[in-house]
């Protein structure tokens, strides 16, 4: 396997192939910077492990930015839009002008996101897919043609910046909890019921509703459900497709990334079938609960959440970008605090 410093960094995938290729020959994290950097932990002025989570933030930080002292002078939030042809189907209480209209809300910086953002020193920038043309409605047809997939993979790919130390990501998108669930349910063999929510707001029978749909959209697509590729086409979006395509490319640049929440998660979840290590770089931001569709899937995934108990579902990466000040401080400890030595405080016996 070539090391970092000689193995070339792919640029964005041209066909299906290609990005099955791609997810297959996935860079690793660098493991003696990681054994470095616990050695490093170990010499400084606390008691081993006192700092839990911490210590392992910053080893996944270092391992996968390939140094031995993280960084975090460049942190990007990114987020993703698009709309869904299934929302025919009224599977959200919310119309798709939302969708447009959460996006001048994003660049003209009124929305939750923006706010968090600028607290967490990271620096955000949305991307709307396809000119927030919808998908089509997967209970007839594939949500996109495999060209439109792999354009929107395509500019995943290409929106992640090279210089960034960290990715958040994030998405908008109404009627796209219906498009994750699909996805979680077609990947686990499981029915609608399974994994549709409320999302923004459905009550019981609306919820009824959406498993229905998604079971049409399955039934509809039955035979090319085995290849998660073929997943992510038929009953994904834009918006996942392009969330797939900056984790790809993340992993490829050696930059790790945060997932905020269900949809994101979900929209990655093809690569992780594809490839068991193809999330390694990723975390979890959060779980709204301790028993939800998120949790369930993070479950599925092996992934934990860096957040608990904040009940966070709004999306738009905002729980992402809350987990950038947890990694700020990781990194500010392991670099900053001195050691016994240097502080010629005494080790235990």
């Amino acid at each position: 396997m070539p090391s970092f410093s000689s193995r070339p960094q792919p640029g964005p995938p041209s066909s299906l192939p290609a990005l099955r290729a791609l997810c297959m020959d996935l860079p690793p994290a660098n493991t003696q910077v990681q054994h470095t950097i616990a050695q490093r932990e170990a010499e400084l002025t606390k008691p081993p492990g006192s700092l839990g989570q911490l210590e392992k933030m910053t080893r996944w930080l270092g391992g996968w930015q390939h140094r031995a002292m993280p960084r975090l002078d460049h942190v990007h939030v990114l987020i993703f839009a698009g709309n869904h042809g299934v929302m025919t189907h009224h599977v959200s209480p919310w119309p798709v002008e939302v969708t447009a209209q959460m996006v001048q809300n994003f660049e003209h910086g009124g929305a939750a996101i923006n706010q968090i953002a600028r607290v967490a020193q990271a620096q955000l920038a949305v991307v709307p897919l396809h000119n927030l043309t919808p998908t089509n409605d997967f209970t007839q047809a594939p949500a996109m043609t495999e060209q439109a997939f792999m354009e929107a993979v395509q500019a995943g790919f290409n929106a992640v910046p090279h210089t960034c130390d960290l990715l958040c990501l994030g998405e908008m998108g109404i009627g796209n909890t219906t498009a994750a669930s699909a996805l979680c349910a077609a990947l686990t063999r499981q029915h609608g019921a399974d994994w549709a929510g409320q999302g923004t707001g459905l009550d019981v029978d609306g919820t009824k509703h959406k498993a229905t749909i998604i079971d049409t959209a399955l039934a509809h697509h039955r035979t090319h459900l085995d290849d998660p590729l073929e997943v992510a086409r038929r009953l994904g979006g834009y918006e996942l497709a392009a969330t797939l395509g900056a984790t790809l490319a993340a992993r490829h640049r050696h930059i790790p990334v945060i997932l905020d929440g269900f949809v994101c998660t979900a929209a990655v979840a093809p690569l992780a079938h594809l490839n068991a290590s193809a999330l390694d770089h990723t975390a979890l931001s959060h779980c709204p609960t301790e028993t939800g569709h998120t949790a369930r899937l993070a479950q599925h995934l092996r992934m934990k959440p860096i957040l608990s108990g904040l009940g966070l579902r709004l999306g738009e990466a905002s729980g992402a970008a809350l987990a950038i000040p947890i990694l700020r401080a990781a990194v500010a400890c392991h670099t900053g605090m001195a050691t016994f030595a240097q502080a010629a405080v005494s080790e235990q016996i």
